[in-house]
């Protein structure tokens, strides 16, 4: 009797330990390939004073919208000013997949960014977007981090000479960044961005201070220590919204999901 109990017993164990994995897997649709309706929408300053007149005749409608291409459903961003397409609701511990191209027209730069851990009000940053960590979609730099406002982070890099810029760099020493310390933007370790015209996927992993940049396939930065400077003390930042860039180009999104995680993934950290 009592060796089956322990056969109940550890077949309940099991069961659950599966619903438990299975519930952490399971993928929420940010974009739900129908509409912009579960998202708030924002457009603040020019792209620069050349700008000014198609800032001022830019609405929500025009600069987001959702398009037929290939036969699917994709988020269009048009780029003419800045903008900011923005979850309502925090997330914390999470993997979010974002899958992206970028169109053909170009008013100043082909820029955007995949900016978490959002906090305060639209417009805090640059006159368009709360504050934030930024992962970089930005052509040619994709998967940089630039820090917004008075966001911090801790980051293992190396100082280019040449350019002055610190530089992702696995086993290297940990510096702070931020606005009180060494600057807000940090370089990427390698380049993995695919070819213009092409779909590019990348990967965000945040568990507690810590948050992963993956470039197709490719861990590319690590940040720890992800903070708010307040008054001098950095208080941890560890959740916060989401927000997608409008910033000078036309950009397709194909989708955007994110699910929750329990650890970070083994392998993701070099």
């Amino acid at each position: 009797m009592k060796n089956y109990f322990l056969i109940v017993l550890a077949a309940i164990l099991i069961i659950l330990m599966g619903s438990s994995c299975q519930r952490e897997q399971e993928w929420n649709a940010l974009f739900n390939g129908q509409d912009l309706s579960n998202w708030d929408m924002f457009l603040g300053s020019s792209l620069g004073p050349d700008f000014d007149s198609l800032a001022q005749a830019a609405t929500i409608d025009k600069v987001f919208s959702v398009v037929e291409m290939d036969g699917e459903n994709v988020i269009r961003i048009s780029g003419e000013i800045n903008g900011s397409l923005a979850t309502p609701e925090s997330f914390e511990n999470y993997h979010l997949r974002l899958v992206f191209k970028w169109g053909e027209t170009v008013y100043s730069r082909r820029n955007s960014g995949l900016l978490y851990h959002s906090f305060g009000d639209f417009g805090a940053a640059f006159g368009t977007w709360m504050p934030n960590i930024e992962f970089q979609m930005m052509i040619g730099n994709l998967g940089d981090t630039y820090l917004m406002l008075n966001t911090a982070c801790d980051t293992e890099v190396v100082r280019n000479e040449e350019t002055g810029q610190f530089v992702y760099t696995p086993g290297a020493e940990s510096l702070s960044f931020g606005e009180h310390a060494n600057g807000r933007m940090i370089r990427k370790g390698s380049d993995q961005e695919n070819p213009l015209g092409e779909w590019n996927t990348i990967d965000l992993y945040t568990f507690g201070r810590t948050a992963v940049h993956v470039v197709n396939g490719q861990t590319v930065m690590v940040n720890t220590n992800t903070g708010i400077n307040e008054n001098g003390a950095i208080n941890p930042l560890v959740s916060g919204k989401i927000q997608i860039q409008s910033e000078g180009a036309e950009l397709f999104i194909k989708s955007m999901d994110i699910k929750p995680i329990s650890k970070l993934p083994d392998g993701i950290l070099p």
